[in-house]
């Protein structure tokens, strides 16, 4: 076997070791056994062209058309001319797969379902880095800058991995980028013949062998090594959202603030749904004597942008001792207050605290924080609910039908807000709401006309297995089919009370669960649901349940007047039933299951179990195999560089002498680097006020950013030289106004330069420089001197 070849199929392994780490983003690993014919199609059609010999441009082109062939083949044989050859329709179909693939990646948890959106996204992804690989690696004889696109590959896998057996991928792909390293050393020595061989009595080679490239490789790998390592670690980790292993969704959270992202915290769970392995997630004791109206709320979607519903991006602070009185609730509302003790089972690590609504307070350990307009708790830094116990005071608020039908406008701010419908809504939509709720006399009455039109008097039949289609028709399609589960009755009717002028948002959760023999209640995971909640002024945030069988009917709502599908509005609000609902039985219960009104085919991820840590947040929505050809981890890498030194250079210090003069001697550097970043080389040899001067001069700074570069000059010399420095305060910011000065003095050029290429970050290179002279320094001091006897002798 030829060099060239041997080099061929190392890259193609290395590829495919690589590719390993994407194993545990999906539940089947059968997409990576149709890989190997398809990685192994592309080298050889590489192989034939280098050998015919065609020039490099023309073998990359050729594997390229390969490429694109054989997608055709796997995925659009049916859209393609002759079964094989691309054609529009072809590219279509492959567009509207990677389109499918986008909403999947973004809607399940992991590990995914394999659909064929996102195995194309999977193949395609890997077989683009297989032809990067092999054009650097082979046709360009390069193997060392091939471990870059090996290097993105497994840090999206990183990225996204729940990190259960990380260690692993990183060894299979760092040997399969080592075996590349090897073939290609071996090549290139193989060409020189002997003329690096030493003799076999040859210093530094006893054996005969080359020394000098077996060290040279042996360094090249060290360093993949150590990159390979230490840029995941610098990469943000890609885990978010309501339930899943792949995003929090939140920001960072520091006891006093953060926020909460808009992400959609809705996976599908519809292969645990129509499974019979339901296992349990939670299990409680509540001081209540009826169980069947207990539900647990973890999350209000409240931003509903026509296709799907999502959280609003939202402040969080810290967890107060007693939470504020709900909005909107009056006085004169009846309400009892309730202890719940929640234990959460092992397997169950949920982003967001489940709890029965309204809270009036919460008593956990951990990282959690507190988002007061809805309410909710939500974890901080990876901390979740797995195998977690804590006990939630909360008002089991019962309204009377009256209260409801009277409750005034509410506050015109709250309702521009929660009834807010896209124009891309189709107009059946409000149309079907007028025509269910003609005669109403108020927004209480349409609420419950719209309540029984879903659950009773409509026709609606409750089905896990209906396909509604995606997109803002699904509502329509889905009133047209009168077919759904709970999420596309929760979200239609939340998107009808819009349209109808009623507050409404979509809360995600569980139904009440199953009580046991010894008092508790077991909550399972099909009976995670979904349900409107619609806004009454003196009630607050209500809820109501339009899904037929499903959860418990609330009580306000209930008629008890034969003819009229309206409550006797005089009548006091009651409980329904002491029994376990309908939703209590793992068989019938209702999961959450599209992600949006537009995909009725997934589930809340409310009650999904993970067996990794963290939940799944805004956070995956990443092409994983485009994402990989353009990962901008590397070139990104100065920037990120720079950003985290400001941040700890501007940052809080020490509230000491020592510590002030820490900070302003930082936020010196600081201004000198940003300065230096946009063009203007520090000088050394000048004292702080002269360099002052001269950056004001050549950045060319209005007199305000002027000013501000002086303050911090004056401060560096109060610490300098001043016998007692006087402590300087709004160094930071001052510093901040110079970097907008310099930023608004430059062109486009040098902004765009100054933020992805600072040149102030040369300093980690020689930082580097440094610690390895001083560590090859200690080192040789460390050794025993190893003299000829002559010398010891003399």
């Amino acid at each position: 076997m030829s060099g060239r070849a041997r080099l061929a199929l190392c890259a193609a392994a290395a590829t495919l070791m690589t590719s390993c780490a994407l194993l545990p983003l999906v539940a089947e690993p059968t997409w990576l056994l149709q890989l190997i014919p398809l990685i192994a199609v592309q080298t050889g059609v590489g192989a034939a062209a280098r050998r015919v010999p065609l020039g490099r441009p023309l073998t990359v082109i050729a594997q390229v058309l390969v490429t694109v062939v054989l997608l055709t083949l796997v995925f659009a044989r049916q859209q393609a001319v002759l079964g094989l050859i691309p054609g529009p329709g072809a590219f279509r179909h492959l567009t509207d797969l990677l389109q499918q693939g986008s909403t999947d990646v973004s809607e399940y948890a992991i590990p995914a379902p394999l659909t064929e959106g996102i195995k194309l996204m999977l193949i395609g992804g890997v077989l683009g880095i297989g032809l990067l690989v092999d054009t650097l690696a082979v046709t360009f004889r390069s193997a060392a800058p091939a471990g870059l696109p090996l290097l993105a590959l497994y840090s999206v896998a990183a990225g996204l991995s729940d990190g259960g057996a990380d260690w692993l991928w990183f060894l299979v792909a760092a040997a399969g980028y080592l075996m590349l390293l090897l073939a290609e050393g071996r090549d290139r020595l193989a060409q020189w013949g002997r003329v690096f061989a030493a003799g076999p009595g040859s210093p530094g080679a006893p054996d005969g062998g080359a020394v000098a490239p077996v060290r040279t490789g042996r360094r090249i790998g060290a360093v993949a090594l150590g990159v390979a390592l230490l840029v995941p670690l610098a990469l943000p980790a890609m885990s978010g959202g309501l339930l899943g292993v792949a995003g929090t969704g939140i920001g960072r959270g520091d006891g006093n603030g953060g926020t909460i992202s808009a992400v959609n915290p809705l996976v599908s769970l519809r292969d645990s749904l129509n499974t019979n392995n339901d296992r349990q997630v939670l299990s409680l004791k509540t001081s209540s004597n009826d169980v069947s109206d207990l539900y647990l709320r973890i999350v209000s979607l409240d931003d509903f942008d026509g296709t799907t519903w999502k959280p609003t991006q939202r402040r969080i602070v810290g967890v107060p001792d007693t939470f504020p009185s709900p909005l909107g609730l009056s006085q004169d509302v009846r309400r009892d207050t309730v202890t719940t003790t929640i234990s959460a089972a092992d397997d169950y690590a949920q982003d967001w605290l489940p709890m029965p609504y309204p809270p009036s307070g919460v008593n956990i350990a951990g990282r959690w924080r507190y988002e007061p307009v809805g309410m909710t708790l939500v974890g901080d830094h990876g901390q979740t609910t797995r195998g977690e116990t804590y006990q939630v005071t909360s008002l089991n608020v019962q309204p009377t039908a009256e209260q409801l039908a009277s409750a005034p406008e509410p506050p015109a701010d709250l309702k521009r807000a929660y009834t807010q419908v896209p124009s891309a809504v189709p107009k059946v939509v409000a149309q079907t709401a007028r025509q269910i709720t003609a005669g109403a006399r108020n927004h209480y009455e349409e609420a419950v006309k719209l309540q029984d039109y879903f659950a009773v008097t409509g026709g609606f039949q409750y089905d896990t297995r209906v396909e509604v289609g995606r997109g803002p028709g699904a509502i329509a399609t889905f009133l047209k089919k009168k077919q759904g589960f709970c999420v596309h009755f929760s979200f239609a009717m939340a998107a009808m009370a819009r349209t109808l002028g009623i507050p409404a948002r979509v809360a995600v959760g569980f139904a009440p669960g199953t009580p046991q023999g010894d008092g508790t209640v077991t909550v399972n995971q099909k009976d995670a649901h979904a349900w409107p909640e619609l806004y009454f002024e003196g009630v607050g945030w209500t809820r109501f349940e339009p899904t037929p069988t499903r959860g418990t009917t609330p009580s306000y709502t209930v008629s008890d007047t034969p003819g009229t599908s309206l409550p006797d509005q005089e009548l006091p609000s009651h409980q329904t039933s002491t029994a376990p609902s309908a939703a209590a039985s793992p068989s019938q219960s209702c999961t959450a299951q599209p992600a949006e009104p537009a995909g009725c085919d997934t589930a809340s991820a409310a009650a999904a179990p993970h067996s990794g840590g963290g939940g799944t947040g805004p956070w995956w929505a990443v092409l994983i195999g485009l994402a990989a050809l353009v990962v901008p981890a590397l070139p990104l890498s100065p920037l990120l560089w720079r950003a985290r030194v400001r941040s700890v250079r501007l940052g809080a210090h020490a509230r000491t002498e020592e510590g002030a003069a820490a900070h302003t001697l930082a936020a010196w550097q600081e201004l000198t680097d940003s300065a230096w970043d946009h063009g203007i080389v520090p000088d050394e040899s000048l004292t702080p006020r002269r360099a002052a001067d001269r950056i004001v001069r050549l950045g060319e700074l209005d007199p305000a950013a002027g000013a501000a570069v002086h303050r911090v000059a004056d401060a560096v010399e109060q610490v300098l030289y001043a016998p007692r420095p006087r402590p300087a305060a709004g160094a930071a910011e001052d510093v901040r106004r110079v970097i907008e000065g310099l930023r608004g003095a430059v062109g486009t050029g040098a902004r765009l330069r100054a933020l992805f290429l600072p040149r102030s970050s040369v300093r980690v290179l020689w930082a580097l420089s440094a610690r390895w002279s001083a560590l090859r320094s200690r080192v040789a001091s460390a050794r025993p001197s190893l003299r000829r006897p002559s010398e010891q002798q003399s």
